[in-house]
């Protein structure tokens, strides 16, 4: 059982509110306005000094406002930088906590017209008003982002598309090799939406009304997202069209292939992918051996074709699942810290 953190934050956190023309007219109806946590830390107020900024990228199902929060046997995002400043393992950062929940569970971090623009709101919206506001160390060479799971792809997106914006990157657990994580919850899915007359606006509008979600339902809630996210299609109802003939579950090609088109061990054989990765400072990527979701295989086959392309990586695996693996912060922000810093 992990010790708990009695010690409340040392810093402070500052709430922003972003009007944001990239989110705006986004099919699901979800706010343009949205919640920017910033944690400022200890010293911050009685100083001139700047600081390195890291952006946490939330996994499916969460916000960046959730992890400020308290934990039982363990501790938010803010108390574990706090103590590994405190035990000298990282200096003092700004950390920055965007709320990117939407009405479909979560986020990919990338644009779509259904989702709304996501990786613009990172870039465009939340970025410059962080310089705008707070004594942040200028220019992509003191950031860094990180996120697990649908964070840490995001993250790992940000650092195969963005690099001019960020100098380390920290993908834990992160969605890729589609084919093992999103395929089997095809039939499931497509036996979820039969009970809706195969209409997902019908499932998610029951959903919204139902007193709790269950696994089963949010796991296919998670697969119209990857829908809206990968391959959106604003001329059906909600924008979720499923790569998968509805009666017998067979993949079709060429929607599966506008998936594929986002999944990373598909990306990094293109060759801007693999500039942008080679100008961070650091990428750093692991995953557990046992991940319910078989994202070993893919952080696997990714870290293979990184090595064949001589780009500099960390990866690490881990003897654990998918689940309650913030501990692992432990690993990345140190060294995130002493790439930026």
């Amino acid at each position: 059982m992990p010790a708990h953190n009695f010690e409340r934050p040392r810093g402070r956190t500052v709430e922003l509110t972003i009007d944001s023309p990239a989110l705006r007219d986004n099919l699901l109806g979800d706010p343009s306005v949205r919640t920017v946590a910033v944690y400022l830390p200890e010293g911050y107020d009685d100083s001139d000094a700047d600081y390195p900024v890291m952006v946490d990228l939330a996994g499916f199902t969460g916000s960046g406002l959730r992890r400020l929060a308290w934990q039982s046997f363990g501790e938010s995002v803010p108390q574990r930088i706090d103590r590994l400043v405190h035990e000298g393992k990282m200096g003092p950062v700004i950390g920055v906590f965007p709320d990117c929940f939407t009405s479909l569970g979560g986020n990919q971090y990338i644009d779509s017209p259904v989702m709304g623009r996501w990786e613009a709101f990172l870039l465009d919206d939340v970025l410059p008003r962080i310089d705008d506001q707070f004594r942040t160390r200028r220019g992509r060479r003191h950031r860094a982002v990180f996120g697990k799971s649908s964070g840490g792809y995001g993250a790992l997106i940000h650092g195969m598309r963005h690099a001019d914006h960020w100098h380390a990157v920290a993908c834990h657990s992160g969605d890729m090799a589609f084919e093992w994580v999103y395929l089997r919850d095809m039939p499931a899915t497509l036996d979820m939406l039969a009970r809706f007359g195969g209409e997902p606006a019908r499932f998610v509008a029951w959903l919204a009304e139902a007193p709790k979600v269950r696994s089963p339902e949010l796991h296919a809630l998670m697969i119209l997202a990857m829908a809206a996210s990968y391959d959106p299609a604003p001329e059906v109802p909600l924008g979720v069209r499923l790569p998968v003939d509805v009666q017998t579950c067979e993949i079709d090609g060429q929607a599966w292939a506008r998936w594929l088109a986002h999944d990373p061990v598909r990306m990094i054989e293109q060759a801007h992918c693999r500039q942008q990765l080679a100008k961070l400072g650091l990428l750093y990527l692991d995953c557990g051996r046992r991940d319910q979701y078989y994202l070993h295989y893919g952080a696997r086959a990714l870290v293979r074709r990184l090595g064949a392309f001589g780009i500099p990586h960390v990866y690490e695996e881990f003897d654990d699942d998918h689940s309650n693996i913030d501990y692992r912060l432990e690993q990345s922000l140190p060294r995130l810290f002493a790439a930026i810093a």
